[in-house]
């Protein structure tokens, strides 16, 4: 498949172009004009790019690129990410809170479908769709019920702030460092918020506004969506993909 097509078929599926955002979404280092096979990861990090040029990646999509906002001096170690890929002819794609919204492919849809949830819709607004998403389980959980599925489907050991009902009937999802997001939540009834990483700051939300917090993970929480969409490449378009597993333990 060519580059340039894979990459306005991406731009246009993800919709890159519609959601605000600090990271510089879609194609941020440009390799060979042919894609056969593509690998997904997490982050841009120079153990990613060795990991898919191991592997015969000619496109790595990620969900945390390398270009976030202002200017970064191609020197040090972002020179020699950037060196790498292009010494080797690999394009890198990336795609932060557009793959987090996503309702097919996404971090917090495919999360939630995942964690068995029904009823799903949209979550904390951003520009004209959501970030995140809320649902029903058809039978409540006990809240350490919960936090086993969450581990069970992500493979992280879950923190657990239960300031809330227990059993859970509702859940809010906000992947990777959302935490203040337990607000919103908060407000909008929810016995439960599930994001990444905790807070300090945020600690006695969950308390003091009757809602448990669940941890499961900044990186754990962010596998979900590329792993999605490689699925959905492979699908409809028939390209070999391949997921890195690189975690971080935050």
């Amino acid at each position: 498949m060519q580059r340039d097509e894979l990459v306005a078929w991406l731009d246009d599926y993800l919709d890159v172009r519609s959601i605000p955002d600090k990271s510089l979404n879609g194609l941020q280092v440009e390799g060979r004009d042919e894609v056969r096979k593509v690998v997904v990861a997490v982050d841009a990090s120079y153990n990613t790019f060795e990991a898919a040029v191991a592997r015969g990646a000619d496109m790595v999509v990620v969900h945390h690129g390398l270009f976030w906002g202002s200017p970064l001096p191609i020197a040090g170690p972002h020179a020699r990410r950037v060196k790498l890929l292009l010494d080797n002819e690999v394009s890198l794609y990336a795609c932060h809170l557009p793959l987090d919204a996503h309702e097919e492919v996404g971090n917090n849809w495919g999360l939630a479908r995942q964690l068995g949830l029904t009823d799903l819709e949209g979550f904390v607004p951003l520009a004209r769709t959501f970030l995140g998403v809320k649902g029903r389980f058809p039978e409540p959980l006990s809240l350490p019920g919960l936090a086993e599925r969450v581990e069970r489907t992500l493979g992280e050991q879950v923190l657990v702030h239960a300031g809330g009902p227990d059993p859970v009937t509702t859940l809010g999802i906000v992947s990777g460092g959302a935490a203040w997001e337990v607000v919103q939540a908060a407000k909008e009834g929810l016995d439960a918020f599930l994001t990444g990483e905790p807070k300090h700051e945020t600690f006695y939300e969950s308390y003091e506004r009757g809602i448990s917090s669940l941890f499961a993970g900044h990186y754990m929480t962010e596998t979900v969506g590329v792993q999605l969409l490689a699925e959905k490449l492979e699908a409809t378009f028939g390209l070999a993909t391949e997921f890195v597993m690189l975690p971080t333990g935050l």
